[in-house]
């Protein structure tokens, strides 16, 4: 995927299962972003604290260490709120009332059409607040 002017998308995957997380990698790569991966919330937190390229992350919920998905998406919205978030879980069901601006929940196991279409609305919605 690429931003208007032929840029390069960036997305950072967050998940604690590597076959998962290569899933969706996969997925994005195949859907041209650029993908960079992390093992937990921690792990993201750092990756996004020396990268100002990363248009979307796309995590799961219930990971090991200090922060859950949920509690990452929303520390986002507070330290970097041109960052979409695209939440997902096979364990719990997140109500959008519970999740920071207009991100997105996918349950697993998740449809490719369905991630794709949720990954491009919080990236346009994201890219139009950073315009602003």
């Amino acid at each position: 995927m690429e931003k208007p002017g032929n840029q390069q998308c960036f997305a950072l995957v967050v998940e604690d299962e590597p076959l998962v997380r290569m899933l969706g990698v996969d997925v994005l790569e195949s859907a041209g972003f650029v993908v960079i991966e992390a093992c937990n919330a921690d792990e993201a937190l750092a990756v996004l604290a020396r990268r100002s390229d990363i248009s979307v992350v796309f995590t799961d919920v219930d990971m090991p260490g200090s922060l859950d998905g949920l509690d990452l998406a929303w520390r986002i919205h507070e330290c970097w709120p041109g960052i979409g978030v695209v939440l997902t879980s096979g364990r719990y069901t997140i109500e959008p009332r519970l999740m920071p601006r207009e991100d997105a929940f996918v349950p697993k196991p998740y449809a490719v059409s369905s991630l794709l279409a949720q990954i491009e609305r919080v990236v346009a919605r994201a890219s139009a607040e950073r315009d602003r």
